[in-house]
């Protein structure tokens, strides 16, 4: 029995000469070299030699044990077969930026096909969920983004903010504002420092009228994630509002020092000077969005709709060409100019600019809302009719229907068609049910037909069903004792110790308050980068920017009002000449060719055809 217990192999070879003996460690790395072919064979269900199983001792069988169990001694059972062949990670950076350029292009099955190998190799990454919704969204395919947006969240887990906050965004967009919350508080718990649901969270509480509640959420947004420019430009707008003008400088003065590249910061404070009618002040703040943001679209033009409402018609067609050779394929600015254009008795230019922002991008409804309007006014009520069904043929369901369905219905009731305006008019309130003057123009109807009980009751519901804005003034003066105690530092740099004039009470509201939205719009258009604000958290008073965007019929009556006193104010200290040439390299005498000769359907860029080198693209972070 006692013999048994001894190998009958034969004994390990005996070494040549004393100087080459093996230590214990290296006799261990042999037994160990040996287990191995023995291991991969009994893994591979081969046959194992009856000696090695006989020769193998306690260390030789736990080694192999180890071997079968480890995965490093199975490589085909270690990555998956979508990433075994995996691409470089450039590949994914290069695929990205293209389908960004194939979107904007309208080149849209080739930026899905790019989005989806993506989406293939790097299932991880939250990029190309976030695009592919943006993707559907601008083509109207809502239960696609919505699907490519929860496909996202599966994906990584629920860990992207990004992908939540998107798809809140779109919900908030469609009406559901109960599931757009859920949505928000998804996001904040998924990165509490992801200040764009914050934010955007606090949008849908304003449009909604919790202001008290906006304040907290924004409150919030500062706690987890500092000092940040669009909470401290939201609260200031919300000072604005409010008539708080002081305060609203005092954050203003808060969001400039975060970013002072900020031209969404440096637009929101001209438009509240604007509104206190400090124009000197308004125009200077104007100055400073274009230095920090030459090709800001929006900078360009808003102060060009600042210069027209003054008066000054040359410098406001200037800024507007200067616009428009930056960005060709905005069809806002060429929709302003046109209404500029007509304003000023022109209505064969403003039809030109019409059609060729119309060719730009034939889905943006203000465009052939403002068209039809200017046909209506010129007596040509068929063409107006026809432009307002191409409007609604876009989207009938979003609040551009609503001002379509508006003016539509002013349209029929100025030419006797009662039963129509009737129809048109109830259409509108029912995609927007806020809107003043929809009520106020139906009323307008039922009065001019005889019925001032009717007219009456049309007052009476809309008094009874609109939604009152309540903001309490003592939380604010806390807020900003604790952001920034020096007020009178902060008035000492901004020179404001004098006062700016009175302000104005009954006609400040802006354009979008008199349709009876809110001033502040989530849709970004000056977008944080990648898709902090891109998806709904600029806080830019576009309403008021984009005016030609939000106009009603009682605003299309002109940019310029005819019965203003004129009055010409100083100029400021930017020499626009100059300063085109010097950091857009454009020539101001070749402005009016530059309109006239270029192709909406083919746009070349200046930097292309002039051979001027193009800068880097920075690297962004992986949402």
């Amino acid at each position: 029995m006692a013999m048994r217990l001894f190998s009958s192999s034969p004994p390990p070879p005996l070494l040549s000469s004393p100087a080459t003996k093996t230590s214990s460690a290296a006799l261990s790395s042999l037994r160990f070299r040996r287990a191995r072919p023995a291991a991969a064979a009994a893994a591979a269900g081969g046959p194992e030699r009856e000696d090695e199983e006989v020769g193998a001792g306690p260390f030789d069988r736990r080694m192999e044990e180890i071997a079968k169990k480890v995965p490093l001694f199975e490589p085909e059972m270690g990555e998956p077969a979508a990433t075994a062949d995996r691409p470089l990670p450039i590949n994914l950076e290069l695929w990205l930026h293209r389908a960004k350029v194939h979107t904007r292009k309208y080149e849209f099955a080739d930026a899905e096909k790019l989005l989806d190998k993506c989406m293939l190799f790097w299932p991880e990454d939250g990029r190309p969920y976030v695009a592919l919704g943006k993707l559907y969204s601008k083509q109207s395919r809502f239960d696609k983004a919505r699907a490519a947006y929860e496909r996202g969240c599966q994906a990584t887990q629920g860990e992207n903010p990004y992908i939540w906050q998107c798809w809140a965004v779109l919900e908030s967009k469609g009406g559901s504002i109960r599931r757009a919350r859920e949505l928000f508080d998804a996001a904040t718990v998924a990165d509490a420092k992801h200040i764009a649901a914050w934010h955007g969270w606090a949008i849908l509480e304003i449009k909604q009228g919790n202001i008290k509640k906006a304040r907290n959420l924004l409150a919030k947004g500062l706690k987890y994630c500092g000092g940040n420019e669009y909470i401290y430009q939201t609260l200031a707008l919300l000072e604005a509002r409010a008539e708080r003008f002081e305060q609203a400088r005092t954050l203003f003065q808060q969001a400039t020092q975060c970013n002072p590249k900020s031209c969404a910061s440096w637009l929101s404070w001209a438009q509240v000077e604007m509104r206190a009618e400090n124009n000197v002040m308004a125009r200077k703040l104007f100055e400073k969005a274009v230095q920090a943001s030459p090709k800001n679209r929006f900078s360009w033009h808003v102060w060009a709709l600042f210069e027209a409402n003054q008066g000054n018609i040359d410098k406001a067609r200037k800024l507007f060409k200067i616009g428009h050779a930056v960005n060709p394929r905005d069809p806002v600015i060429l929709q302003s100019l046109a209404l500029l254009e007509y304003n000023c008795a022109s209505p064969n230019v403003a039809r030109v600019l019409f059609r060729k922002a119309s060719q730009i991008d034939p889905r943006h409804q203000p465009v052939w809302i403002a068209w039809g309007w200017m046909e209506w006014k010129e007596g040509n009520e068929r063409t107006a009719r026809s432009l307002y069904q191409r409007a609604l043929s876009v989207n009938s369901t979003n609040e551009c229907a609503a001002r379509c369905l508006q003016a539509w219905g002013v349209l029929e009731q100025r030419v006797g068609n009662y039963t129509a305006a009737r129809r048109l008019l109830r259409s509108s309130l029912n995609i927007n049910s806020q809107s003043e003057v929809t009520w106020l123009t139906w009323a307008a109807l039922e009065e001019e037909q005889g019925d001032p009980v009717r007219a009456e009751e049309i007052r009476d519901l809309y008094f009874q069903q609109r939604i009152e804005v309540v903001d309490d003034a003592s939380w604010v003066m806390g807020f900003l004792d604790i952001i920034d105690p020096a007020l009178d530092s902060v008035k000492k740099l901004l020179n404001m110790d004098r006062p700016s004039g009175p302000a104005r009470q009954g006609n400040a509201t802006s354009t979008a308050e008199q349709d009876g939205t809110t001033t502040m719009n989530p849709a970004a258009a000056g977008e944080l980068p990648r898709s902090s604000t891109a998806e709904g958290s600029s806080t830019a008073n576009l309403d008021s920017i984009r005016s030609a965007e939000g106009l009603s019929t009682s605003d299309l009556d002109g940019i310029v009002d005819p019965r203003a006193p004129y009055t010409r104010q100083p100029e400021g200290d930017l020499d626009v000449d100059g300063f085109i040439r010097r950091r857009l390299g454009l020539d101001p005498a070749e402005l009016d060719a530059v309109l006239e000769g270029s192709d909406p359907r083919g746009v070349v860029s200046q930097r292309r055809t002039r051979g001027l080198t193009r800068k880097p693209l920075p690297l962004l972070p992986v949402p």
